[in-house]
């Protein structure tokens, strides 16, 4: 008895480890990826950002999503692939006002996406 209750107890332990080490990862990846869209806001509100600025944010986001599809559903990623291309488009043909709507939506979404992973009581039930 007293053997399953430890069994029990450590099982659930190490599951609350689990999830709060997810988060914080998720947590990690999407406050570098959003630094990386605010430097990218502020060249394109300046109008100074070029294709390769795009580019880099793109390759960025490549890497990330690479490791992040264990952790959140493909749909997510592709949401944030739709928003970025768009962007990258738009900052390509020079078209700074529309792009910057573009890479508005992304902050948020980057913002608020991790918050639907995170262990509490609401994402539960």
């Amino acid at each position: 008895m007293v053997k399953s209750i430890i069994y029990t107890a450590t099982a659930i332990l190490l599951c609350l480890a689990l999830f709060i080490g997810v988060e914080i990862y998720l947590k990690k990846q999407f406050v570098e990826f959003h630094d990386a869209l605010n430097t990218l806001y502020v060249k394109v509100e300046n109008e100074t950002a070029n294709r390769e600025d795009g580019y880099a944010v793109r390759k960025m986001w490549a890497d990330k999503k690479a490791k992040l599809h264990i952790f959140i559903p493909h749909n997510d990623i592709s949401y944030v692939d739709y928003w970025l291309s768009e962007a990258c488009g738009l900052i390509y043909t020079k078209q700074f006002d529309l792009a910057l709507g573009k890479i508005e939506v992304l902050k948020e979404i980057t913002k608020n996406l991790p918050d639907g992973y995170k262990l509490k009581l609401e994402n539960i039930f």
